[in-house]
Protein backbone atom coordinates (compact mmCIF):
# COMPACT_ATOMS: atom_id res chain seq x y z
CA UNK A 1 0.00 0.00 0.00
CA UNK A 2 1.19 3.34 -0.89
CA UNK A 3 1.91 6.08 1.53
CA UNK A 4 -0.72 8.49 0.61
CA UNK A 5 -3.52 5.64 1.29
CA UNK A 6 -2.06 5.09 4.87
CA UNK A 7 -2.32 8.57 5.24
CA UNK A 8 -5.62 8.87 4.19
CA UNK A 9 -6.68 5.81 6.35
CA UNK A 10 -5.35 7.43 9.94
CA UNK A 11 -7.33 11.09 8.69
CA UNK A 12 -10.38 8.81 8.12
CA UNK A 13 -9.75 7.30 11.35
CA UNK A 14 -8.87 10.36 13.14
CA UNK A 15 -12.22 12.70 11.72
CA UNK A 16 -14.45 9.38 13.07
CA UNK A 17 -12.85 9.92 16.29
CA UNK A 18 -13.93 13.46 16.39
CA UNK A 19 -17.82 12.69 15.39
CA UNK A 20 -18.00 9.91 18.10
CA UNK A 21 -16.52 12.11 21.02
CA UNK A 22 -18.37 15.34 19.51
CA UNK A 23 -21.52 16.48 21.00
CA UNK A 24 -22.35 18.43 17.75
CA UNK A 25 -20.85 18.91 14.79
CA UNK A 26 -22.02 22.17 12.29
CA UNK A 27 -21.13 21.69 8.10
CA UNK A 28 -20.49 25.34 6.74
CA UNK A 29 -19.83 26.79 3.36
CA UNK A 30 -17.26 29.41 2.86
CA UNK A 31 -16.28 31.72 0.20
CA UNK A 32 -14.66 34.98 -0.04
CA UNK A 33 -13.79 35.35 3.75
CA UNK A 34 -11.35 37.31 4.74
CA UNK A 35 -8.13 36.24 6.92
CA UNK A 36 -9.13 38.14 9.91
CA UNK A 37 -12.77 37.13 9.81
CA UNK A 38 -11.48 33.32 9.69
CA UNK A 39 -9.29 34.59 12.39
CA UNK A 40 -11.95 36.05 14.72
CA UNK A 41 -13.81 32.64 14.04
CA UNK A 42 -11.34 30.47 14.35
CA UNK A 43 -10.52 32.42 18.36
CA UNK A 44 -14.45 32.47 18.96
CA UNK A 45 -14.72 28.66 18.29
CA UNK A 46 -11.66 27.68 20.31
CA UNK A 47 -12.94 30.01 23.21
CA UNK A 48 -16.16 28.12 23.54
CA UNK A 49 -13.96 24.43 23.08
CA UNK A 50 -14.83 23.91 19.67
CA UNK A 51 -12.82 22.33 16.85
CA UNK A 52 -12.91 24.24 13.62
CA UNK A 53 -11.45 22.59 10.79
CA UNK A 54 -11.23 22.47 6.88
CA UNK A 55 -11.43 18.63 5.68
CA UNK A 56 -11.87 17.24 2.57
CA UNK A 57 -15.18 16.07 1.70
CA UNK A 58 -14.32 12.97 0.84
CA UNK A 59 -12.24 12.07 4.05
CA UNK A 60 -15.34 12.79 5.82
CA UNK A 61 -17.74 10.89 4.00
CA UNK A 62 -15.95 7.61 4.62
CA UNK A 63 -15.86 8.58 8.19
CA UNK A 64 -19.13 8.92 7.71
CA UNK A 65 -19.96 5.72 6.07
CA UNK A 66 -17.63 3.92 8.58
CA UNK A 67 -20.19 5.06 11.45
CA UNK A 68 -23.07 4.43 9.58
CA UNK A 69 -24.29 7.92 9.58
CA UNK A 70 -26.59 8.89 6.28
CA UNK A 71 -28.13 12.21 5.13
CA UNK A 72 -25.04 14.32 4.66
CA UNK A 73 -23.79 13.61 1.13
CA UNK A 74 -25.73 16.24 -0.72
CA UNK A 75 -23.36 18.70 1.81
CA UNK A 76 -20.29 17.24 1.19
CA UNK A 77 -20.03 19.24 -2.08
CA UNK A 78 -17.85 22.54 -3.03
CA UNK A 79 -15.50 23.96 0.31
CA UNK A 80 -16.61 22.74 3.66
CA UNK A 81 -15.42 23.32 7.37
CA UNK A 82 -16.56 21.48 9.96
CA UNK A 83 -17.11 22.86 13.95
CA UNK A 84 -16.90 20.19 16.09
CA UNK A 85 -18.51 20.83 19.58
CA UNK A 86 -16.49 18.85 21.97
CA UNK A 87 -17.92 19.99 25.43
CA UNK A 88 -21.08 22.25 24.30
CA UNK A 89 -23.32 21.01 21.58
CA UNK A 90 -24.73 24.29 20.87
CA UNK A 91 -21.68 26.32 21.09
CA UNK A 92 -21.14 25.69 17.03
CA UNK A 93 -24.37 26.52 15.93
CA UNK A 94 -24.30 30.06 18.20
CA UNK A 95 -21.09 30.87 16.82
CA UNK A 96 -21.68 30.48 13.57
CA UNK A 97 -24.75 32.01 13.02
CA UNK A 98 -23.26 35.07 15.90
CA UNK A 99 -21.03 35.32 13.05
CA UNK A 100 -23.20 35.57 10.33
CA UNK A 101 -25.21 37.73 11.67
CA UNK A 102 -22.05 39.82 12.89
CA UNK A 103 -20.39 40.45 9.67
CA UNK A 104 -23.48 40.52 7.32
CA UNK A 105 -21.56 38.03 4.97
CA UNK A 106 -24.30 37.96 2.29
CA UNK A 107 -23.35 34.07 2.08
CA UNK A 108 -20.04 33.67 2.08
CA UNK A 109 -19.96 31.75 5.51
CA UNK A 110 -23.45 29.35 5.28
CA UNK A 111 -24.83 26.67 7.13
CA UNK A 112 -25.16 23.26 5.11
CA UNK A 113 -26.22 21.19 7.77
CA UNK A 114 -25.54 19.70 11.46
CA UNK A 115 -25.02 16.55 13.03
CA UNK A 116 -26.14 15.95 16.97
CA UNK A 117 -26.26 12.19 18.43
CA UNK A 118 -26.02 10.52 15.39
CA UNK A 119 -29.31 12.89 13.58
CA UNK A 120 -28.44 14.92 10.45
CA UNK A 121 -29.76 18.42 10.95
CA UNK A 122 -31.20 20.65 8.79
CA UNK A 123 -30.41 23.80 8.12
CA UNK A 124 -33.58 25.19 9.52
CA UNK A 125 -33.18 22.81 13.03
CA UNK A 126 -29.41 24.28 13.14
CA UNK A 127 -30.68 27.78 13.11
CA UNK A 128 -33.40 26.61 15.70
CA UNK A 129 -30.02 24.75 18.23
CA UNK A 130 -28.05 28.46 17.46
CA UNK A 131 -31.51 30.25 19.08
CA UNK A 132 -31.12 28.09 22.17
CA UNK A 133 -30.73 29.97 25.38
CA UNK A 134 -27.34 29.44 26.77
CA UNK A 135 -27.20 26.11 29.31
CA UNK A 136 -27.45 27.63 32.43
CA UNK A 137 -30.32 29.56 31.62
CA UNK A 138 -32.10 26.76 30.78
CA UNK A 139 -30.99 25.37 34.41
CA UNK A 140 -32.29 28.19 36.09
CA UNK A 141 -35.51 28.09 34.13
CA UNK A 142 -36.16 24.16 34.97
CA UNK A 143 -35.27 24.68 38.76
CA UNK A 144 -37.73 27.43 38.77
CA UNK A 145 -40.75 25.38 37.49
CA UNK A 146 -39.87 22.82 39.63
CA UNK A 147 -39.44 25.56 42.64
CA UNK A 148 -42.89 27.25 41.77
CA UNK A 149 -45.23 24.44 43.08
CA UNK A 150 -43.40 23.65 46.60
CA UNK A 151 -43.29 27.58 46.92
CA UNK A 152 -47.01 28.28 46.26
CA UNK A 153 -47.80 25.03 48.78
CA UNK A 154 -45.52 26.83 51.46
CA UNK A 155 -46.88 30.24 51.43
CA UNK A 156 -50.58 28.33 51.18
CA UNK A 157 -49.75 26.61 54.36
CA UNK A 158 -48.12 29.22 56.01
CA UNK A 159 -51.77 31.32 54.95
CA UNK A 160 -53.70 28.69 56.82
CA UNK A 161 -51.87 28.42 59.42
CA UNK A 162 -52.11 32.31 60.13
CA UNK A 163 -55.85 31.73 59.54
CA UNK A 164 -56.10 29.15 61.93
CA UNK A 165 -54.05 31.12 64.63
CA UNK A 166 -56.10 34.19 64.33
CA UNK A 167 -52.46 36.10 62.79
CA UNK A 168 -54.04 37.84 59.95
Amino acid sequence: MSKNFEAKKVKVAEISEKLKNAKSMVVVSYNAITVEEVTELRNQFRAAGVEYCVLKNTLVRRALDDMGITGLDHTLEGPSAYAFGMTDAVAPAKIVYDFINKTKNDGRLAVKAGLMDGAVLSVDQVKALSELPPREVLLARMVGSLQAPVAKLVYFLEALRKKQAGEE
